[in-house]
């Protein structure tokens, strides 16, 4: 089980920019934030991973490809998550995961 994302979760990337998630599903609210839909677009601004030639990056944007197997929200599945990686969020530019920290909710999916 795992815990339906809302506006509360911050994202961030692994070199610590600040991931927004941009397809807000307003239908379904979890402690009074709505949620978010599969696939998602991020955007990540902040990030301090260096440019080329020292380095690939830096993150500016990924999707996540992946949400609940068994709950959705208009015909789409809601994003969840636990403390950690999210496997399905590759960054672009970097290709490194983004990390999740949650917000305990008290909605959990498969």
């Amino acid at each position: 089980m795992f815990d339906v994302l809302n506006m509360s979760a911050n994202v961030i990337c692994m070199h610590g920019g600040k991931a927004t998630l941009t397809k807000v599903n307003p239908r379904v609210k979890v402690m009074g934030q709505p949620t978010f839909t599969a696939p998602c677009p991020v955007v990540v601004a902040g990030c301090a991973f260096p440019p080329p030639p020292a380095a690939n990056g830096p993150c500016v944007s990924a999707t996540i490809a992946m949400g609940a197997m068994r709950v959705k929200s208009m015909g789409m599945p809601v994003l969840v998550g636990n403390p950690g990686a999210f496997s399905s969020a590759i960054t672009i530019t970097s290709g490194t995961p983004l990390q999740l920290i949650p917000v305990p909710g008290r909605v959990k999916a498969m």
